[in-house]
């Protein structure tokens, strides 16, 4: 196998497909002449033209809406935002037209489009420009939310929601685009609502996703080290959830610790503690714990920064408490 960076993986799902059918095509702020503004779409402008990968005005609200129009009307769009917290403008877009289009049309419109780019925390970039909108887009019925971690996942999931036919929210976290991994040659699609256990163990579930996985797994580690066998899931995909994959792990190590990088309120995490209560109450050892991002908006400085997101420390903390 391949080893890509996860950049570089989103880049070969783009092309691969694009090469495949000639009615799906890229748009976006910067995809086109710079190459992205993280590289992903680099050589694809080269590759397919300017007719298939198309530079836009900074105008989200206009180009997500040319792009659900096209899906409309054939056309299978991948549209990029410079980051997810600009999605906020074509917010309107994304749930009254894209989400409820085909559910309106009695199915006469489906809409095969791709909304992708940056999400969650980067680095020192402040309020504005680090939110996870995972649990806000998960809301919609009509929508189908996916976070990769690792650059596998991101190529075999980002390759089904191409070829899906319904709008799909695909947030990369920008930390992760320089990260490294093994990628499948050939044919590779992961389908949507499958997790993926990332570490096996037996004494407590950690329930997690995207970025939150840099702390979850290295704590897992340190953990394993102390005797303490921690079993890792990986959602990916947020909407449609792998309820069954999470309740098995819960009925085998009987407590859970959910750890994502948005914030707690309302935060999808919730979600995942309430299918647990419901369905594996009599399972569980102890409550349902969680760790989030803290109750604010992202700080500015570096070491508040830090202070404010999950960390290492935090996750071994409550586990530690959990296993007592």
């Amino acid at each position: 196998m391949a080893v890509l960076t996860y950049r570089e993986a989103l880049n070969r799902a783009m092309t691969e497909e694009m090469e495949k059918d000639p009615n799906i095509f890229l748009m976006g702020e910067e995809v086109g002449h710079y190459e992205g503004a993280y590289k992903v779409s680099q050589g694809m402008l080269a590759k397919f033209g300017e007719k298939r990968v198309i530079d836009t005005p900074i105008s989200e609200n206009g180009f997500a809406g040319v792009g659900i129009g096209a899906a409309m009307v054939g056309l299978r769009p991948i549209i990029e935002f410079m980051t997810w917290n600009f999605s906020l403008v074509a917010i309107d877009q994304i749930i009254n037209s894209a989400a409820k289009m085909n559910y309106m049309s009695a199915g006469q419109f489906p809409i095969p489009i791709v909304f992708r780019g940056a999400g969650g925390a980067g680095g020192r970039l402040a309020a504005q420009h680090s939110q996870s909108f995972e649990s806000w887009y998960a809301h919609i019925p009509g929508l189908k939310v996916l976070a990769p971690y690792t650059p596998s996942d991101a190529y075999g999931l980002l390759k089904t929601s191409i070829r899906d036919n319904n709008p799909t929210i695909f947030i990369e976290s920008e930390v992760l685009y320089g990260s490294k991994g093994e990628v499948p040659e050939g044919e590779f699609l992961i389908p949507m609502g499958k997790s993926d256990i990332k570490r096996e163990g037996t004494q407590l579930t950690i329930v997690s996703w995207s970025r939150a996985l840099m702390y979850v797994l290295p704590a897992a580690e340190k953990l394993a080290k102390e005797g303490i066998s921690v079993e890792v899931i990986d959602l990916r995909s947020i909407r449609p959830l792998d309820e069954e994959g999470i309740l098995a792990s819960v009925r085998k190590t009987n407590k859970v610790l959910i750890v994502e990088e948005g914030w707690n309120v309302a935060g999808f995490g919730a979600q995942v503690a309430y299918l647990i209560q419901k369905e594996a109450f009599d399972y569980l050892d102890s409550p349902i714990e969680r760790i989030t991002q803290e109750d604010v908006p992202m700080p500015y400085a570096a070491n508040l920064e830090k202070s404010s997101l999950p960390s290492e420390e935090k996750i071994i903390k409550k586990v530690r408490e959990m296993i007592k």
